[in-house]
């Protein structure tokens, strides 16, 4: 079964992200950049004209197809590298995938996954 991980994290840990993910195998993924709060409700700053409270924050989502083998490693790989142990580090939701088709081939399921050098790949 196919799953999609939707992992919203920091701005400032998205190359550490990627790398852990690239470093893994994971080489296919889509990245937004969103706003949003959590638990924290945004964050108080102070400028010139004084204090503003900023509900919104900017963070990056990173949304990836896998097979479900290999979804644990994928899950350690972002936990770790987008971990600052502060508040607001992000969140990440896992969902089934019904099907999968590549538009050029018309390949589905997996195997529309599937790139050279990938974790499937890596894993034979």
């Amino acid at each position: 079964m196919l799953k999609k991980v939707e992992a919203i994290i920091r701005e400032d840990k998205v190359n550490d992200v990627m790398t852990a993910l690239n470093d893994i195998g994971i080489v296919g993924m889509n990245m937004f950049e969103v706003r949003g709060h959590g638990r924290q409700g945004g964050v108080q700053l102070v400028g010139r004209a004084g204090a503003y409270q900023v509900n919104l924050l900017p963070k990056i989502q990173l949304n990836i197809v896998l097979n479900e083998r290999n979804l644990e490693a994928a899950l350690e790989a972002i936990l770790k590298s987008a971990y600052t142990g502060q508040t607001g580090d992000g969140i990440i939701f896992v969902t089934p995938v019904e099907d999968v088709i590549r538009v050029r081939t018309r390949e589905r399921g997996p195997e529309a996954m599937a790139y050279p050098g990938d974790i499937d790949e890596r894993r034979k």
